[in-house]
């Protein structure tokens, strides 16, 4: 998330919201934040927010994540957040929607639906 600049707005329990601004290097061809960028920052809220149901020794790994893109991200920022659907032993069911913001209006330009697996983390 470094990378793109993203930051962490909100981390709750089950909840976490990220956003970035977006630069000229993360627009598709026609000008629009590139669907890259809008899976990126949505499967990290997402992943994040399942991290947050977790023991301090455990990390949590996306097994699988399906994106709809529902709209083009046409706003200046995309804000992602992130929900945990059902937290079961082996297996976390998350979901996340992506939001364009353009003159403070928001827009649901994606959802995601994902899989996270629960990690032990090796020293």
């Amino acid at each position: 998330m470094k990378t793109i600049g993203a930051r962490l707005d909100l981390v709750d329990d089950g909840k976490v919201i990220i956003s970035v601004k977006l630069k000229k290097n993360m627009m598709q061809q026609h000008g629009f934040g590139h669907a890259g960028v809008t899976f990126s920052i949505g499967d990290s809220a997402a992943g994040y927010a399942a991290l947050t149901k977790m023991e301090e020794h455990q990390e949590v790994l996306t097994s699988e994540m399906k994106i709809h893109l529902l709209s083009p991200a046409d706003g200046k920022i995309l804000k992602a957040v992130g929900s945990v659907l059902k937290k079961g032993k082996r297996l976390i069911v998350v979901k996340s929607d992506i939001y364009s913001i353009k003159d403070e209006k928001e827009k649901m330009v994606a959802t995601m639906l994902g899989t996270m697996v629960p990690s032990i983390v090796s020293s």
